[in-house]
């Protein structure tokens, strides 16, 4: 519908030749949702729900940066618990130290991060721990070194 109105011709009955012309074309045939109910038909009115639709699509977050950071952070902690080897935990941890120590050279905006990159040692021997496994120099550690957060690889949030 990149062409414009005809002068002379009302508004009106030029839309509905393009839209009439559209359909005769089959542009409007196979749409997503072509048929469904509205998902948001019962929800109440909001001013901004075009906003958080889009928001939503585009997996975009209404948190600043740093909020943001830490969620990421405590998601990879918990992605690298259920990881299937010790280098899936490595590369996990290792993606998220990146991260946290980029944002620690340039704060994001918002609250103070309170992030330190974790040790992967510590990563790893926690989730050896979990799956039962006896980690390799076990005796040298204190307990709270096993757990990510224990002994000085994360500070408290």
């Amino acid at each position: 519908m990149t062409e414009r109105k005809p002068p002379g011709l009302p508004f009106e009955t030029w839309a509905d030749r393009q839209i009439r012309e559209a359909e005769a074309r089959g542009d409007f045939a196979g749409l997503p949702g072509a048929g469904k109910p509205l998902p948001s038909l019962d929800a109440p009115y909001d001013e901004m729900w075009w906003v958080k639709d889009k928001m939503r699509r585009e997996g975009l977050s209404f948190l600043p940066p740093s909020l943001v950071l830490r969620k990421e952070a405590e998601d990879a902690l918990a992605e690298a618990a259920s990881a299937g080897s010790e280098e899936e935990v490595r590369r996990i941890v290792t993606a998220v130290n990146e991260k946290i120590a980029a944002a620690v050279r340039r704060p994001p905006e918002g609250p103070p991060l309170n992030l330190v990159p974790f040790d992967v040692e510590r990563a790893v021997a926690d989730w050896r721990s979990r799956r039962g496994e006896r980690p390799t120099g076990e005796g040298d550690r204190t307990p709270d070194e096993g757990r990510p957060g224990g002994g000085g690889g994360r500070r408290a949030v």
